[in-house]
Formats: structure tokens, C-alpha cells, sequence
């Protein structure tokens, strides 16, 4: 994809969010199956632990909002969470999905798509990132040919999982403006690779200013067509997007 200039051309990373959250459920195998049929670069996804200690692929703390059960995710069994209906709230058609497991995702993925896998709620869950490190090489997703990144809101986690697995590229998840400030990203990219901020920080200073240290930006979540063009021009690495044919059709 050209980036502004006609001279230059820059491979934009096309992330998709939750899977295909515009066209399935989210997180669900339906919606990470039609991203890799997409021919997206990334699937997106946030993992929580269930009451047995099993990593399940969900967003929400609670199940209420994506399946047709009501609680904390942390309080059901993974063979409770997988009885739970989690596609008939998005459309009648998906009503046979479940919660998947990380290891099912991965199984998936691999070789396959990138991963951008989230810590969600990671303080609910200690011994979370050990956990997810164990997984990624259980099913080898460890290995150079493979592409993982894992991100979070919550600094600390990233910090406890580029301690086990410091060769995992990091990401920091961004919604306060105040962390795109030159000190806090002197400070990041430490340990950092992608700083991924919200759609409305994203100007062409911040992306400098990421980019001068040695860090890539994958802004998030685009759902309309009319961001992507300013967004390829300011110099984006990656768009995170619940439409991935959105930007393979720019």
C-alpha cells in the first residue's frame, strides 16, 4: 500500500480485531477463520483464564455481553464456558460457537496468520503471562518463523511477559495521550516494539515520535473506510480494523 508518496511504499499490517468483529462474533472461530480467509496479517485476540486455569479467548470480564450466559469469566470452568452459546447475539446463524481456547486459536493460526494476543484483566489473573508462555510453546509458537506479538493496556503484565519470553515482540495499548509523551515513550522503548494507541491520538508528531525510537504503531479500531487513507498517509505500521477487506481493497 503506498504510503502518500508514489515513490515510496510502505507494507501496512493488516490486524484483524477480534477476528472479523464486523462480519462474526468476536473471538470466535467463525470470525478468526473468515480473518485468515481475508488474507489478513494478524488475528487480534484477548485471553482471560477460566476457573480451571485453561486460557479462553474472550473480551469481556463477564460472559454476558457475547454469550447467552451471565458472569464472571473467572467464576465458570472451561467446560461450563464452552456449554455457552457465543454467536446467536451477533446472528441466529452462528449459534453453534463457542468460547475457543487460546490453544485452538494458535492451532489454527499457525503458519497460517500473525497473532496480537491481549492480556485482558491480567490483574484477575496471576500467573497469567507464564500461562500464556507455556502455550505459545506447547504449540510452537515460540519459534522465529512464527509471528507473535502480545500486548496490553496493563504495563506490568508486558513487563512480566518479556521477562519469561523476552524475544515475544511487546505492544502497549494506549488510550491516554499522556503515554505518547516524548519522556513515557523514551522510557517503553526498552522493552517495547509497538506502541498501539486509540484512532483519536493518532497524529503525524505521535507516529514520529514512536517511530524515532524504533517502534511501530498500530492505531485501533478502524470500522469505516473513510479513516484509512488519512491513516496509510500519516505512516501507520498496521491498522487494527474489524473489517480486514476494508484495507486489502484500498
Amino acid at each position: 500500500m503506498e504510503n502518500g508518496n508514489a515513490s515510496q511504499v510502505n507494507i501496512v499490517q493488516v490486524v484483524a480485531h477480534r477476528g472479523t468483529a464486523g462480519y462474526a462474533p468476536e473471538n470466535t472461530m467463525a470470525s478468526f477463520e473468515r480473518a485468515i480467509q481475508m488474507n489478513a496479517d494478524y488475528l487480534e485476540l484477548d485471553i482471560q483464564l477460566s476457573k480451571d486455569n485453561e486460557l479462553v479467548v474472550i473480551h469481556d470480564s463477564t460472559v454476558d455481553r457475547t454469550t447467552n450466559g451471565s458472569g464472571a469469566v473467572q467464576d465458570f470452568t472451561l467446560a461450563q464456558l464452552r456449554d455457552l452459546d457465543s454467536g446467536s447475539w451477533f446472528d441466529e446463524k452462528f449459534k453453534d460457537q463457542r468460547i475457543p481456547t487460546l490453544g485452538e486459536v494458535l492451532a489454527l493460526s499457525r503458519g497460517k496468520i500473525g497473532v496480537l494476543i491481549e492480556t485482558k484483566w491480567p490483574h484477575l489473573y496471576p500467573g497469567l503471562e507464564q500461562k500464556l508462555a507455556d502455550e505459545l510453546v506447547a504449540y510452537h509458537m515460540h519459534m522465529p518463523t512464527e509471528r507473535v506479538i502480545v500486548q496490553s493496556f496493563d504495563q506490568d503484565s508486558v513487563k512480566r511477559f518479556h521477562a519469561i519470553m523476552p524475544h515475544i515482540p511487546i505492544g502497549v495499548l494506549v488510550e491516554d495521550e499522556a503515554i505518547l509523551a516524548e519522556d513515557k515513550l523514551t522510557e517503553l522503548a526498552e522493552y517495547v516494539a509497538y506502541v498501539n494507541p486509540a484512532l483519536e491520538l493518532v497524529t503525524g508528531e505521535a507516529i514520529e515520535r514512536i517511530h524515532s525510537r524504533g517502534m511501530k504503531i498500530f492505531p485501533w479500531t478502524v470500522r469505516s473506510r473513510n479513516v484509512i487513507q488519512p491513516l496509510l498517509k500519516l505512516g501507520v505500521d498496521g491498522v487494527i480494523t474489524d473489517y480486514p477487506d476494508y484495507l486489502s481493497q484500498e
